[in-house]
């Protein structure tokens, strides 16, 4: 370790490079006692003070040259001097400076109020700029949990985004989010996708309000570590093939709910979705005009699809036991299989799962689970991993076969138009749609090897379960 003595001057202090034939080098001042320069090898020279306490060294970093200038270090340096000829340890100051910074700061984080009154408030504001079901996500993404279940035993579990709300606003740094994002997307990756870009927006509203510029950090959510962390969204490609319809009707007519028979069937011949179709009344089945009226997730609106021949006789063939097509009360055994991936899922999330069998149907009498006959069906035809929303899928898929128009598939299945023309011209009538949709229709069948006639069903405005062969 080699030293000099020379009085600084600001092209000494800038001259002064990193050795190449040791770890380190000094410069000291003549004018400051104690001021130097220190450099180490493959680095950058920075100011230090160096005195003796008690017969101890004491030695510490003031910082680089270019955050100060030479009379602002020397400056610091006799400040420094002056501590240790009264008796004092700078070092000693310097780290209670530092313990009383750490102390306020953790004192105005524990008072400030969590990010959760902010993204009330942001919920709140943005609310009716939204469709109900982007509401909803919110809230069930902020959702604190620990509320008695509906339906089976336990509480309830905090949504992805509860943790992070519970700390303030300016407490929600990268760092943060990114040790958040590793840990939630263990359990629920697609949850956290969706959850970061919810808090992406928010953040980044937040930081655009006047009263809280300067809290917060707009794009703490958007670092690449957070997104590698709650990984990518595979692309499903579940569909049912055309040499597959047979086995799959076959199975699914024979189920022995009449009413998840019906659903299961409807589902794939209106390619609508699984909760779409799970929300039908009955009173919006128009069988005067054949139509159906389903909720929509575009439209709010809702849309009218065509009541073909033989979704209108399967309807027709099921009990009204209240408002809804597709109701249920009963409680149905879960499959041995079923019970063994429901007891490994809870352990997965280290929860317990709920006590005995599994009810169908909800509160009101809504049928809400048909999936789990739908994979019995599927195992039975040899038909792997064909999900609900694999029969909507597949819908859009076997039209291709006929070469139905675009535009009316995405119609009937309630896409957004896609083509300029689509958007401001093109309006087709039920009757129309129902050219095509009966056409569709009549072909699954066919392939199927269902038998149904259809001249005997558009005879009657509510055809019966009798036209339908086996």
């Amino acid at each position: 370790m080699a030293t000099s003595k020379v009085p600084f001057t600001a092209a000494r202090v800038a001259a002064f490079k990193a050795p190449t034939d040791r770890e380190q080098a000094f410069l000291w001042d003549t004018v400051a006692p104690g001021l130097g320069l220190r450099v180490k090898r493959g680095g950058s020279p920075v100011y230090v003070y160096q005195g003796r306490l008690d017969g101890v060294t004491v030695r510490l970093t003031i910082g680089k040259p270019s955050a100060w200038t030479l009379p602002e270090a020397r400056e610091k340096a006799r400040t420094f001097q002056k501590e240790i000829d009264e008796g004092r340890d700078p070092r000693d100051l310097k780290a209670a400076a530092k313990a009383a910074r750490e102390a306020a700061r953790i004192e105005a984080a524990a008072t400030a109020e969590p990010a959760r009154v902010t993204w009330d408030r942001y919920l709140s504001e943005r609310q009716s700029h939204w469709r109900d079901r982007t509401y909803t996500d919110h809230v069930q993404a902020a959702d604190a949990g620990g509320v008695k279940r509906k339906r089976g035993e336990g509480v309830t579990k905090p949504g992805p985004l509860a943790p992070l709300l519970a700390l303030p606003l300016a407490e929600l740094t990268p760092a943060a989010v990114d040790a958040w994002a590793a840990m939630e997307a263990k359990d629920r990756p697609a949850r956290v996708r969706l959850a970061l870009r919810m808090l992406k927006a928010f953040l980044r509203w937040a930081a655009a309000e006047p009263e809280l510029a300067g809290r917060v950090d707009a794009d703490a959510a958007s670092s690449r570590k957070a997104r590698e962390a709650a990984g990518r969204a595979r692309a499903k490609d579940d569909v049912l093939l055309k040499e597959q319809l047979p086995a799959w009707f076959t199975q699914v007519r024979a189920l022995p709910s009449r009413t998840i028979s019906a659903y299961l069937q409807c589902l794939l011949l209106l390619g609508c979705r699984r909760e779409e179709l799970l929300r039908l009344r009955w009173e919006d089945v128009n069988w005067k005009w054949r139509g159906l009226q389903l909720a929509d997730k575009v439209d709010e609106a809702g849309r009218e699809v065509p009541l073909t021949p033989y979704v209108a006789a399967l309807l027709a063939g099921l009990p009204r036991i209240n408002e809804w097509v597709f109701s249920s009360s009963r409680v149905v055994s879960m499959d041995p299989v079923h019970a063994r991936r429901r007891a490994r899922y809870h352990g997965r999330q280290g929860t317990e799962a709920p006590a005995g069998n599994r009810v169908e149907a909800s509160d009101s009498g809504r049928l809400v689970e048909p999936a789990i006959a739908h994979r019995r069906a599927c195992a039975v035809a040899g038909i792997e991993g064909l999900t609900l929303h694999g029969l909507r899928r597949s819908f859009a898929s076997l039209t291709e076969w006929l070469e139905v128009p675009v535009g009316v598939v995405a119609q009937i299945q309630g896409h957004k138009p896609s083509a300029t023309a689509e958007k401001p011209y093109t309006r087709r009538p039920l009757d129309l749609l129902r050219v095509h949709h009966e056409r569709i229709e009549r072909w699954m069948l066919e392939q199927a090897g269902v038998v149904f006639d259809y001249d005997a069903a558009v005879e009657t405005r509510r055809p019966s379960l009798a036209v339908i062969g086996n």
